[in-house]
């Protein structure tokens, strides 16, 4: 919260992080609830004395509770989309390639399960009515980073569609307290992409070219053009349909889903289960506008998961793994392996280093066991170098 006009505090931050409520803080700062609430709000600028109670009470320094604001350094950075928002962007700050990546925080993109902390925010100026304004944000940004600039630079940031790279990035943040892991959602192609245009060191992919019976080689190939790059496996995984538990509709091929006239929700262009699905129906000489909801698309696993279970969709393609954990029925169409491709120049990345040391730890292989759905016996294996 902002005092005055230079004077911030994150005093309900700190307080609440520690389970305490406002009167609790004030019984043992030996203040009232009233002051606690007006510094919090912004409407009270604490003497010496209070600032130096409240520190101790909260057991940190006056440093971490107050400072000002244009002591906050700024970074000019690249922003991984285009956003037209009203007043400041949130963003997540990862340092790619030498320069800083801003990955907005922005709708879905702002949460997993709670929201999103954020690194940084975008500076502007408002006009003297201050008056909240559309911002078209492109390309390279000025922001004012609200973290230690020297953690974000121990980031690594993965962009992919599995569950298992937010396990694998939580369990390695654990063994390696200092290193951060910002993982964007993205669909295989969409990763990739990221990856060629410098925003991530690491994107994840599951694509099958069935011209070549390779998996995401010749992906890797075309769009990183002439760069150097590593893949290696996490694992193959089932992929299929979901369909309700009992698969009630006793659905075993694409063609039973069109006899059965049901409805099934997609994956959106890019993703590598939807080309599964075409493929699929190719191989079955079924039309797109035979599968009705063909062209009902969601953006993840889940959505699809969230669609069956809610009725909305008899069912949708997606993963053996994504069914376990949805408690749904599955109808096996094609194993997938699941590779991690990193550009060379990154290898040597001390944070780059210390994220794929984890990725043969026995924790990291019994998440994906639990998970079912997945064969281990690649992971970690470098399957390709481009």
């Amino acid at each position: 919260m902002k005092q005055g006009i230079n004077l911030c505090n994150n005093l309900k931050s700190i307080r609440t992080r520690l389970g305490m409520s406002q009167q609790d803080l004030a019984n043992i700062a030996g203040v009232t609830r009233q002051t606690i609430s007006g510094v919090e709000s912004g409407q009270y600028t604490p003497n010496v004395a209070i600032t130096l109670r409240l520190a101790k009470a909260l057991g940190c320094k006056v440093e971490d509770l107050f400072w000002m604001e244009e002591d906050l350094p700024t970074v000019e950075a690249v922003v991984t989309k285009t956003v037209l928002t009203k007043g400041k962007l949130r963003v997540s700050l990862a340092r790619v390639g030498g320069q800083w990546i801003a990955h907005p925080l922005i709708g879905k993109d702002a949460f997993r399960t709670e929201m999103i902390p954020v690194d940084a925010e975008t500076i502007y100026c408002n006009n003297l009515e201050e008056e909240a304004f559309d911002q078209m944000y492109t390309s390279k940004i000025l922001v004012r980073v609200l973290d230690d600039t020297e953690k974000l630079q121990n980031s690594v940031s993965i962009a992919g569609c599995t569950p298992i790279i937010s396990l694998w990035a939580k369990a390695s943040e654990r063994w390696h307290p200092q290193l951060r892991v910002h993982y964007t959602f993205a669909n295989s192609m969409d990763a990739l992409r990221s990856l060629a245009r410098g925003e991530v060191h690491i994107a994840g992919m599951h694509l099958y070219d069935p011209k070549t019976q390779e998996y995401n080689i010749p992906f890797v190939r075309e769009v990183l053009s002439d760069k150097k790059a590593v893949l290696i496996s996490i694992g193959v995984w089932e992929e299929g349909l979901l369909v309700p538990l009992g698969n009630p509709l006793k659905i075993k091929t694409i063609a039973d889903l069109v006899e059965a006239k049901a409805t099934i929700v997609n994956r959106e262009i890019g993703a590598g289960s939807r080309m599964i699905l075409e493929r699929q129906m190719e191989l079955e000489q079924l039309p797109a506008s035979a599968v009705q909801g063909f062209e009902h698309t969601v953006r993840s696993h889940q959505d699809v998961a969230t669609a069956v279970i809610s009725g909305i969709a008899d069912a949708g393609i997606s993963t053996a793994s994504i069914a376990a954990m949805f408690g749904l029925g599955f109808v096996p169409l094609h194993s997938s392996r699941y590779d991690l491709v990193v550009l060379n120049s990154y290898l040597d990345e001390p944070p780059v280093q210390q994220l794929l040391g984890t990725l043969e730890h026995r924790f990291v292989k019994s998440q994906l066991e639990i998970l079912g759905g997945y064969d281990t016996s690649s992971l970690g294996e470098v399957v390709a170098s481009i």
